[in-house]
């Protein structure tokens, strides 16, 4: 019968070597002395070759003996057939079970390497992984380093815009410092010059004129004396643009009380004044931007808005405080001024840049048919300063 496990032999081959087998068998049995093991050894070997395996074997010698089963019915020689014929298949199962061990042997020394290449695999992916990293890394790298370069470009066209605008903004600050001391000298010679070449004028008159009456001489003393006033209060005007001394002396809110009166009695505008009455904790210098914010502002006001209401107030807001100087006057484009070469926006630059010099920011809100807005917001050293100890001022 075939054996169905041996697929490597066909029904032809184990024809061919039913017949071989049996005769070298037949004649291991019918020899007086065992052959040589290796001639039988040899058999097995080329069994092997031709395909069979140790079940293929088997199932050969099984056929083999029930073919040759007539030679083992006399008792007295049926022990020594059989031994021999064990003899002979053991022999024949050399090559085989030498194929197995070979086998097997191959078979650990493949799982030997199969585990030597799963290591190797193993570290070669470790290695891949960290070469991606790697290659992850240095495109990150190249990538910032690349977005480095363009921030440097892009901070270095800044840094040369910056020195030309500061470079234009010198020349405009130089301008204006310029325009303002012309202003100053042709109100100092329009109005102190003026009054004190008229003082002079009455007093030489009234030496000349002794002998004129009691009345008429009273008249121009009054009249000298009244220029003598009004170029001190030109004197003291000026002063206080320049610097009031109100300000250090009394503190904030009389000066701008002082200020705004000034100019609301000048200008014929109305201006009302509320203040948070702790603005006057502030340091010398917090104080000294707001007066000049709201000085430039009222400045402003009258000579481009053509406003006849401004409100000034002062408040406290969480951890700041807050000024606001609103009219109902003209308004004007903000961000277009800001950005104009001119020097009438110096005035708006000083004041925007006073605030930010100690921390604070400056808002300007100009509607048309509403009027302006200018909001300064300095924050304080701790919340505790934004609770009023005094009600607000007003005037």
């Amino acid at each position: 019968m075939s054996n169905p496990r041996c697929t490597a032999v066909s029904a032809s081959t184990e024809l061919l070597w039913d017949a071989r087998y049996a005769d070298a068998l037949n004649s291991c049995l019918n020899a007086r002395r065992r052959g040589p093991a290796g001639h039988v050894q040899t058999i097995g070997h080329t069994a092997l070759i031709a395909g069979f395996d140790s079940l293929g074997l088997i199932g050969l010698h099984e056929r083999t003996i029930l073919a040759l089963a007539s030679i083992f019915e006399p008792d007295s020689s049926r022990s020594r057939l059989i031994r021999r014929a064990s003899w002979f298949f053991t022999q024949a199962m050399v090559p085989f079970e030498a194929a197995r061990r070979a086998s097997v042997i191959t078979g650990k020394r493949l799982q030997i390497r199969n585990r030597t290449l799963h290591l190797h695999n193993a570290r070669l992916a470790r290695a891949n992984k960290l070469l991606q990293s790697e290659i992850v890394r240095r495109r990150l790298a190249e990538t910032r380093l690349h977005a480095g370069r363009e921030e440097y470009r892009g901070l270095l066209n800044e840094s040369h815009l910056m020195q030309k605008k500061l470079r234009l903004l010198t020349r405009q600050i130089i301008s204006a410092q310029e325009e303002e001391r012309k202003e100053i000298s042709r109100e100092l010679h329009d109005e102190v010059v003026q009054t004190l070449v008229g003082i002079n004028v009455e007093l030489s008159a009234l030496s000349k004129t002794a002998s004129v009456g009691l009345h008429a001489l009273r008249a121009k003393i009054t009249h000298t004396q009244q220029l003598v006033e009004n170029s001190v209060n030109a004197v003291h005007r000026f002063a206080r643009e320049l610097r009031p001394a109100v300000l250090d002396d009394l503190g904030l809110i009389p000066a701008l009380h002082s200020y705004s009166r000034s100019v609301a009695e000048r200008r014929k505008i109305k201006i009302h004044l509320t203040a948070f009455a702790g603005v006057e904790a502030l340091g010398n210098a917090q104080r000294t931007v707001l007066f000049r914010v709201a000085q430039e502002a009222l400045t402003n006001v009258v000579r481009h808005a053509h406003a006849t209401q401004v409100r000034l107030a002062i408040s406290a807001i969480p951890g700041a405080i807050r000024m606001e100087i609103a009219d109902n006057g003209r308004a004007f484009a903000v961000e277009r001024t800001f950005r104009a070469r001119n020097p009438k926006r110096l005035g708006l630059i000083g004041m925007k840049e006073r605030v930010e010099m100690i921390g604070g920011s400056l808002k300007i809100e100009s509607t048309p048919g509403i009027g302006t807005v200018v909001r300064a917001e300095i924050p304080l050293a701790s919340a505790k300063d934004v609770t009023p100890a005094n009600p607000p001022k007003s005037s």
